[in-house]
């Protein structure tokens, strides 16, 4: 495997990892939670999800599918678009984002 290049250049390897999506989207979805002053049960309950569920997607324990997004974002009185849009831009702030060419795995 001596013709193995490395994905990432060795002045960029040593950077902490950026953070996942996930990540992001339970910080956002927290915030948005506490901006409002709203319990997690309170959230929950609306979304027809469990408290503990929420719970391991604000941690960023948990990628939700797109229909659990969409429950939980609307629990918010947010669209899915605000929603990951706000996430993104938080992503963007991020110190540790790339800001390189990034590849995806096929």
């Amino acid at each position: 495997m001596d013709n193995v290049v490395p994905f990432r250049p060795r002045s960029v390897a040593h950077r902490e990892p950026e953070p996942l999506w996930r990540e992001a989207l339970g910080q956002q979805l927290r915030s948005e939670r506490r901006e409002r002053g709203e319990r997690i049960a309170d959230v929950a309950e609306r979304a027809g999800i469990s408290a503990q569920y929420l719970s391991e997607l604000e941690r960023g324990c948990k990628d939700p599918s797109s229909e659990m997004l969409s429950a939980v974002s609307g629990a918010l009185g947010l669209s899915v678009l605000q929603l990951t849009r706000r996430a993104g831009a938080q992503l963007e702030r991020s110190p540790h984002s790339l800001r390189g060419p990034v590849c995806l795995a096929a």
